[in-house]
């Protein structure tokens, strides 16, 4: 878990860049995010240079100093002075740098999205793309495997999603490819959905049904959990026959499952007793 101090630092570095770009375009919020995100990568290849820039023996005002010397001239003045801001504040651990940097990064992808008025179809391509490799073993293997180099899986991503979705979309995935936040590809995939449904100020649920759902059911299952949550829902449908029928609802660490499949291995349990 993130500390105080870190949401605090991450906190006022959006403020930063909220104030700095207000006027900015999608094309320059999204070249802002992928030089955020390359000094994500800097940081995640130098544990050296975390460790200098979370030092409690330096003052906020030299950590900075020492950020910007590395990166003035380098990137636009809007992101360096948005991370000077970030590492200017206290960081229990130089992981947590890292994690803000990142996050930082998705943000400014967001932004960019939904000033492109594209958010929606982002959540959309980002779920779409998780089922595309959940449905191929060969394919989830290799995205998910840590020791492949980052650059042939970034390389065989934009070639899947060439010309079939947002740039946004392409770019939040290679996050994922990652390890956004220390996670695994699929739980940073899923992270990233959830990120792209609250920018839109929704709850995802995940809905598993044995066969599609009608359109008239989709919208009384998404009233009745916006009833529950209190905010509008995203549903995320995914079709499995092997469940026989009913159907199964995550939102968040809620699970509620009625599915046919539960109640037979119930029974089974039962009278296995």
């Amino acid at each position: 878990m993130a500390s105080s101090g870190s949401q605090q630092a991450y906190h006022k570095a959006v403020a930063k860049l909220e104030s700095e770009t207000g006027t900015a375009t999608a094309a320059q919020l999204a070249t802002v995010a992928d030089e955020i995100l390359s000094v994500a990568g800097l940081l995640r290849a130098q544990p050296r240079l975390r460790r200098a820039l979370t030092d409690f023996s330096r003052s906020g005002t030299e950590r900075g100093e020492l950020l910007r010397s590395l990166l003035a001239g380098k990137l636009a003045e809007v992101t360096v002075i948005t991370l000077t801001e970030l590492v200017g504040g206290r960081f229990s651990r130089p992981s947590e740098l890292l994690d803000a940097t990142e996050r930082l990064g998705v943000e400014v992808v967001l932004r960019s999205a939904e000033k492109a008025g594209s958010l929606a179809e982002v959540e959309d391509e980002l779920f779409r793309f998780g089922q595309i490799v959940g449905g191929s073993a060969e394919l989830a293997v290799t995205l998910s495997d840590p020791g492949a180099p980052t650059g042939r899986r970034v390389k065989l991503v934009a070639d899947l999603l060439k010309d079939k979705a947002q740039s946004a979309t392409v770019r939040l995935v290679e996050v994922a490819l990652e390890g956004f936040g220390g996670r695994g590809f699929d739980s940073s995939l899923t992270r990233l959905i959830e990120l792209t449904a609250a920018k839109r100020d929704r709850e995802v649920a995940y809905v598993t049904v044995a066969k599609p759902l009608t359109d008239a059911d989709e919208q009384a299952l998404a009233a009745k959990l916006a009833e529950l949550y209190g905010r509008p829902v995203s549903l995320k449908v995914d079709v499995d026959p092997s469940i026989i029928g009913g159907v199964s609802v995550q939102v968040g660490a809620d699970l509620y499952d009625g599915t046919i499949l539960r109640r037979l291995n119930a029974a089974r349990q039962a009278f296995a007793k």
